[in-house]
């Protein structure tokens, strides 16, 4: 079992304190968590040469978080992803939630305003790990039911940082969370992503539009740049004259896991690796989709660690989640959590040198 401390993070604008707590394993290991949008601040490990390596994009203190407009880090919901027009039909009746995306601001993304990653949960440190809390009021981004959410983040010995979500409402509502951090293999100070390699375990993924929502189809990615099967580059065909490349300015896609899931119920979702550093991140997920997203709107302007500006493309995430636009298509699994039931998922991210 990891040890915890806990450490000051900084004030928010409004004067309430945050938190950073650090999970240090047997080997060495460490990742620091904040309780402002239960996010993954640092991940740092040896690489092949024995050097320390921290492999996620973040900020020094809770002043940066709270003005990154980009997610860093954070765990998004109520609903991670994008909804067309903002509009959910649950038990018959029909919700608008927050407005907060799109080439107009007619779709929602993450929860809408201000989203699960903008509020202060409660952190305790337990025997299993570090466990935080939020409590959502109903009709918050214009969801209905009161939701409390706990998020339980644990790092093995064996380098495996796992993050368990649990989800109860008083009302039938929408739960779909994820984790949006930004990796980078070769370290959060270095150049771009694209040489490092990806492996996605999916045959087929959603198409999607220029706004990034599904329209229903499920499509092979068979014979094109979107056939991420066997460990590709990065930067091979990120920028190749696809539609669905050039309307996402690159990768910003939801895949359909393929992998059967094992004795906890986890599916192999993806496989990342740096020549570089002999580092790999192999995730693992209950969740049945995958949004692997390139950094493409990162354009320098957010100043992160050590003074480092984060440039297009410099780290990736690997979003674990029900398909986009789900409640508009309802061939696709549901986000739907059902009053006095409770929603579980978790992501298990495995950090490795070889």
């Amino acid at each position: 079992m990891a040890e915890i401390r806990k450490e000051a993070f900084g004030r928010l604008s409004d004067g309430r304190e945050a938190e950073l707590y650090t999970l240090r394993n047997a080997q060495g290991t460490e990742a620091s968590v904040t309780n402002y949008g239960a996010r993954l601040v640092r991940w740092q490990t040896k690489d092949r040469a024995g050097e320390p390596v921290d492999v996620v994009l973040g900020y020094d203190s809770v002043a940066g978080y709270e003005t990154d407009d980009t997610s860093m880090g954070g765990v998004v919901g109520r609903h991670a992803n994008r909804i067309a027009g903002g509009k959910v039909t649950i038990g018959g009746r029909t919700y608008q939630l927050d407005l907060n995306t799109g080439s107009h601001n007619q779709n929602h993304i993450h929860g809408g305003n201000p989203g699960f990653h903008n509020k202060l949960w409660r952190g305790e440190v337990t025997n299993a790990g570090l466990k935080l809390t939020l409590e959502s009021p109903d009709g918050e981004g214009g969801y209905p039911g009161n939701m409390t959410v706990t998020v339980l983040y644990s790092l093995s010995d064996a380098n495996e940082l796992s993050i368990r979500y649990e989800a109860v409402s008083d009302q039938d509502t929408i739960c779909n969370l994820t984790n949006h951090t930004y990796f980078n293999l070769d370290g959060f100070q270095a150049p771009p992503v694209l040489d490092q390699t990806i492996q996605i375990f999916a045959d087929t993924y959603t198409w999607a539009d220029s706004e990034s929502l599904p329209d229903g189809r499920i499509l092979d990615v068979a014979g094109t740049p979107m056939d991420l099967r066997q460990p590709t580059r990065i930067g091979a065909h990120i920028d190749d004259d696809f539609d669905e490349l050039q309307m996402g300015l690159g990768y910003d896609h939801n895949w359909v896991l393929s992998a059967a899931p094992d004795a906890r119920g986890l599916r192999k979702a993806a496989c990342a690796a740096s020549e570089k550093t002999g580092l790999t991140l192999t995730c693992y997920t209950t969740q049945p989709g995958l949004q692997f997203y390139t950094g493409n709107y990162l354009d320098g302007t957010h100043v992160g660690k050590e003074g480092v500006h984060f440039e297009r493309r410099s780290g990736f995430c690997l979003e674990t989640q029900f398909f986009p636009n789900a409640p508009a298509h309802p061939e696709f699994p549901q986000p739907l959590l059902k009053k006095g039931d409770t929603w579980r998922a978790q992501t298990v991210y495995v950090l490795a040198a070889e």
